[in-house]
């Protein structure tokens, strides 16, 4: 950021999480899920300065643990089932006396992005004067998705079947992998909204773009790190078989 460009970061974490209960300070890789968000982003040069907002007093005491700042408690009315990320997001900007330029939002449950990453949207946003820019990873492609009848049948999503045309010739599909969200605040706060035409995107690779909503994926982030990290493995194991156990916000 140029000189003078102010950078907050939230990450949000609210208490009642449904599918998986506890999900943000549950361990990973022993220390809380949490923790994660927190070191990489204190790791981060550009960021000024840190904050949690949540309702909750376990994992408002676990960030304070691991040197998040806590300058307020989230109302009860912004931490139910139906509280948007967004109205969170705007009550944290609201409640702090001090003016931020830029404002970078952390879900605690992508504990495998990196310092760089939060890094590199920051510069991509200098570079091309852009006011936003998300983090996404590569997907297969929606092409080749289809919608299903209620009687079995395939109905293409993109109107038209595509399954004849190989990989190769199909253009590259990105998906929103949750990870790192930066937007200018008065943009943001104008727009309210981090995905508009105006938006940049950095490509994170997969293996970084893990985002907890279930045990399994918790299970699959706990593999991945340690994959990376053999030294620390605590068996060779292959990873954990796929269960379709229900998701459920806890931010």
């Amino acid at each position: 950021m140029p000189v003078g460009q102010s950078v907050l970061a939230i990450i949000p974490a609210r208490g009642g999480s449904k599918g998986l209960p506890g999900k943000n300070i549950l361990p990973l890789a022993g220390k809380p899920l949490i923790a994660w968000s927190i070191e990489t982003a204190r790791a981060c040069p550009e960021i000024d300065r840190l904050i949690l907002s949540s309702d909750d007093a376990e994992i408002i005491a676990t960030a304070q643990a691991w040197g998040c700042e806590v300058p307020f408690i989230r109302p009860p009315h912004l931490a139910n089932d139906t509280a948007s990320t967004l109205a969170v997001l705007l009550h944290a900007l609201e409640s702090l006396p001090e003016r931020y330029e830029w404002l970078v939002l952390l879900q605690p449950t992508s504990p495998l992005r990196w310092a760089a990453d939060i890094s590199a949207c920051l510069e991509i946003c200098r570079r091309e004067a852009a006011p936003a820019c998300v983090t996404v990873t590569a997907t297969k492609t929606p092409l080749w998705s289809y919608f299903l009848e209620a009687d079995g049948r395939m109905v293409p999503i993109l109107g038209r079947d595509n399954t004849r045309v190989g990989r190769q010739q199909l253009p590259a599909a990105y998906q929103l992998n949750g990870a790192v969200y930066v937007a200018r605040c008065d943009w943001f706060q104008q727009q309210q909204t981090f995905v508009h035409a105006e938006t940049r995107a950095h490509v994170m690779p997969p293996e970084r773009s893990v985002d907890i909503d279930t045990a399994f994926d918790l299970r699959w982030a706990e593999f991945l790190w340690h994959s990376s990290h053999p030294e620390s493995a605590p068996s060779a194991h292959p990873p954990p078989p796929y269960s379709p156990e229900a998701g459920g916000s806890g931010r």
